[in-house]
């Protein structure tokens, strides 16, 4: 089995997938190999990728691992959630300008202000903060355009966040999930249900989420501009996005 990350590995920060990317993927699809996204996009956000690949029907994992899909059809498969009530409050009084979003499967995001343009798929509704956390959820999002990346290390770091899963991302981002949840948890379900051994699938990422599912996987591969705690957790490291990295970790095998 094959997983894939999508934001720096599949995908350039134009928003465009290389040529040379998409033909190394239709390699691996060829060989009658499955082909998983994974990623902490939402689904909304991960499945014009599943079709721009022209990936046959298959498991992919969204949400940082909290949700987990067939498509196509779409089906969902598994959904873990938690109250994010608790953390949020926090969040906001840590950081009163920070923007929230709650993730809606399928949908888009429930905000408590705009986010920048493009940082968000599908649609975009601002609630008041009561309606933002009334619900259990998969992902909160956390942000600010005028932060840095340390920024948020050190307000992860003051927040504790005990009972739930974080990851960081390379600007002024934090997602937030469920308790023991991440791209490696929704990836052991993928495993399960094709009966794939965790030592025979071949996964690549750039950031900071893809740690646990870099550690896990048989062969984790690390992109090569990945941040060095990223590059210390995997197998390999294979060259920058830019310079046709995982076109040429997947060439190797496919």
């Amino acid at each position: 089995m094959v997983a894939l990350d999508i934001d720096g590995t599949l995908m350039g920060g134009d928003g465009t997938v290389p040529d040379a990317v998409r033909a190394a993927v239709a390699g691996v699809v060829a060989a009658g190999v499955p082909v998983v996204l994974s990623t902490g996009r939402g689904w909304t956000g991960t499945k014009p990728l599943a079709d721009l690949l022209d990936l046959p029907p298959g498991q992919h994992v969204s949400s940082n691992g909290a949700v987990r899909v067939s498509y196509p059809p779409l089906e969902l498969l598994e959904r873990v959630t938690f109250d994010p009530a608790d953390v949020v409050d926090r969040v906001l009084a840590e950081h009163p300008e920070a923007m929230v979003a709650i993730e809606v499967i399928g949908e888009g995001f429930k905000v408590n202000r705009p986010f920048p343009e493009g940082e968000l798929t599908g649609e975009l509704v601002q609630v008041e903060l009561g309606e933002l956390v009334a619900e259990p959820v998969t992902r909160v999002v956390v942000r600010d355009p005028n932060a840095s990346e340390d920024d948020f290390l050190r307000l992860a770091h003051r927040l504790g966040l005990q009972g739930v899963s974080y990851f960081i991302g390379y600007t002024a981002w934090l997602d937030i999930a469920p308790e023991g949840v991440d791209k490696s948890y929704g990836l052991a379900g993928v495993c399960r249900d094709l009966g794939v051994d965790p030592a025979d699938v071949l996964a690549l990422g750039d950031g900071r989420n893809d740690i646990e599912m870099l550690r896990w996987a048989g062969r984790g591969v690390a992109l090569g501009e990945a941040p060095e705690v990223v590059r210390a957790a995997a197998d390999h490291v294979t060259g920058p996005f830019l310079d046709g990295g995982t076109a040429e970790e997947l060439r190797r095998w496919f």
